[in-house]
């Protein structure tokens, strides 16, 4: 028996969702907070116009804080501690936000609104992050979806920055700027240049973009960003584990590694898909000749006919628990997809890796 839904039940229905969009629109247009000023750590004050988000207001002021998705709300990237002027936490926020954050009133910037007054905290080290401008030096494709873009920087000239670490380049998108995140691929020596790993995603502001920039195309970025933080301790083997393009940070990390300690313990596992989804395979080659402390180990997980692999195939978190054993105190670096990351961890504690040297990018 289907039951009826009587008329005014719809209409009350009906009226609730228009008077919601009525007061978004109102929200967004009608609005008029004045300006407001902003207290970033007690040593810069702000003057911005009301109705913008915080990450906006700080960016527009070049502080510059991480925000892998560009403002979206899904990376919880841009976390900032609001003393005052934040509101009530959002629904939005609560996923990427745990208790204790929440108590200590940390929010995400990129959905806080500037109402009013507002007195935060970022870490200091954001006020070092600069804007850089680069000129386009070369581009390739590398696979048959995944292309590498060399940028030469023109404004500041050179770029101080750790391995693993990341840029957020800015996208124009309808006479407006966006932000997206890529990992510096290229060693930190370079500092005149860097490279970026991106893999086309179809209808994506960034991929589309950096595809399509040719050489002396100008680009604008902020950075460097990211925790990835090497060992100084040459008897502490790094241990790499990456996934497609995440194998951008994990490159830059290799190269650092092997170029200052060349017989420093080091390995790469490295999964894709499919044989034409291997990135970078000659210069790991070279690297394994050359640094015989290097080992590197491949895996397809989904393997095409005509690949002609005599290799691994499964999913890479599985090589790690094949290759490696309990032994010498070790450093990991993930970056890839969270399944990948969050299985993978679980192989190195397995393997006596404390949390404290495993360190991940996932997406």
């Amino acid at each position: 028996m289907i039951e009826m839904i009587p008329y005014s039940a719809l209409t009350l229905s009906a009226l609730g969702g228009l008077f919601a969009t009525m007061l978004l629109i109102a929200d967004r247009f009608l609005a008029n907070y004045g300006p407001c000023r902003i207290d970033v750590n007690g040593e810069r004050s702000v003057t911005v116009e009301g109705g913008c988000t915080v990450l906006d207001a700080l960016y527009s002021n070049e502080v510059f804080i991480p925000s892998g998705c560009g403002g979206q709300g899904t990376c919880g990237h841009c976390k900032v501690t609001l003393l005052s002027g934040g509101g009530p936490v959002l629904p939005t926020e609560l996923p990427l936000l745990s208790e204790q954050e929440i108590a200590a009133g940390v929010r995400l910037a990129c959905q806080v609104k500037v109402k009013q007054d507002v007195e935060l905290r970022v870490r200091e080290e954001y006020f070092s992050i600069q804007r850089f401008t680069a000129e386009v030096a070369a581009a390739r494709m590398l696979t048959h979806d995944t292309r590498e873009v060399r940028l030469r920087l023109v404004e500041p000239p050179i770029i101080d920055f750790r391995p693993g670490q990341y840029v957020q380049v800015e996208v124009p998108v309808k006479g407006e700027s966006v932000h997206r995140a890529y990992s510096i691929s290229s060693a930190p020596e370079q500092a005149g240049e860097i490279g970026l790993i991106v893999r086309l995603v179809p209808g994506g502001a960034g991929s589309t973009y950096l595809h399509r920039v040719r050489a002396g195309d100008r680009v604008s970025f902020t950075g460097p960003y990211g925790e990835f933080v090497l060992s100084e301790h040459p008897e502490t083997e790094v241990v790499c584990v990456a996934g497609g393009c995440g194998i951008a940070p994990i490159k830059c990390i290799l190269e650092y590694v092997c170029r200052r300690w060349p017989a420093r313990p080091c390995r790469l596992f490295f999964g894709v898909r499919a044989a034409r989804d291997l990135l970078c395979m000659d210069e790991f080659r070279r690297l394994a000749r050359e640094h015989p402390a290097f080992a590197v180990h491949c895996a397809l997980s989904a393997p095409e006919p005509g690949d002609e692999w005599d290799g691994e195939t499964g999913l890479i978190h599985l090589s790690v628990e094949r290759h490696l054993a309990p032994g010498p105190p070790r450093q990991a670096f993930l970056c890839g997809p969270e399944p990948m990351v969050r299985a993978t961890e679980e192989v190195l504690r397995a393997r006596d890796v404390p949390d404290a040297m495993i360190y991940y990018d996932n997406w």
